[in-house]
């Protein structure tokens, strides 16, 4: 069964990215992850969307504004380590398009969640195309929270490819889950319970 990883801060870390104080020695990187924070923040506090009626349209609009700063072909690739090269083209992009769903739909149901978590930017370093921003989150009961975003630059966009959550990566949790599956089932077993996963949650959506 693929479980959630880091399930207790994962929601931190999704509203840690939209929701950004200014800081004065904030590079490219943090700029470009701030640059969405309007726009998310306009969708999750707009009236005219927070009816149950308008539900699909406000997750639509919200799944729009996550795909366009994190790389979800660069997660999966990643989280699925050697075993990405040792599968053809069409199966690359059947697990993406599941690993994306399960990934962005998690997001956007966590998001709207927020409830005004303080947080702020500590460092930011960059080394060519990539970089990593380090950032603090006090919780509801005034714990702080280590999260490391790491990004490369795609066309000029800094994407997330990863998150760390007080010392432990997203991509090396889901690693080590793909991989005790594909020894167990293969990896059209890997992609059973991939759709199986999404399926589940789509079903507790439409209730």
């Amino acid at each position: 069964m693929l479980a959630n990883p880091n399930a207790r801060f994962l929601t931190l870390a999704l509203i840690l990215v939209f929701v950004s104080p200014h800081s004065a020695s904030a590079g490219l990187p943090t700029e470009q992850v701030r640059g969405t924070v309007d726009r998310v923040l306009a969708v999750v506090q707009e009236p005219k969307l927070k009816s149950a009626d308008k539900l699909k349209e406000r997750r639509e609009l919200l799944s729009k504004i996550i795909a366009a700063r994190f790389d979800f072909t660069e997660m999966g690739r990643r989280s699925l380590g050697a075993e990405w090269r040792r599968i053809t083209p069409v199966q690359q992009q059947q697990f993406v398009e599941l690993f994306t769903d399960l990934l962005r739909d998690g997001y956007v149901e966590e998001i709207e969640s927020y409830k005004g978590q303080k947080v702020s930017y500590t460092r930011e370093s960059q080394e060519e195309q990539f970089a990593a921003v380090h950032t603090v989150l006090r919780s509801t009961d005034e714990s702080d929270v280590t999260i490391e975003y790491r990004l490369h630059s795609v066309d000029k966009e800094w994407k997330v490819y990863d998150i760390v959550i007080e010392n432990v990566s997203i991509v090396n949790n889901y690693r080590s889950q793909f991989a005790r599956l594909i020894n167990r089932s293969g990896f059209d077993g890997l992609l059973r319970a991939l759709k199986e996963k999404n399926l589940s949650r789509d079903k507790v959506r439409v209730k």
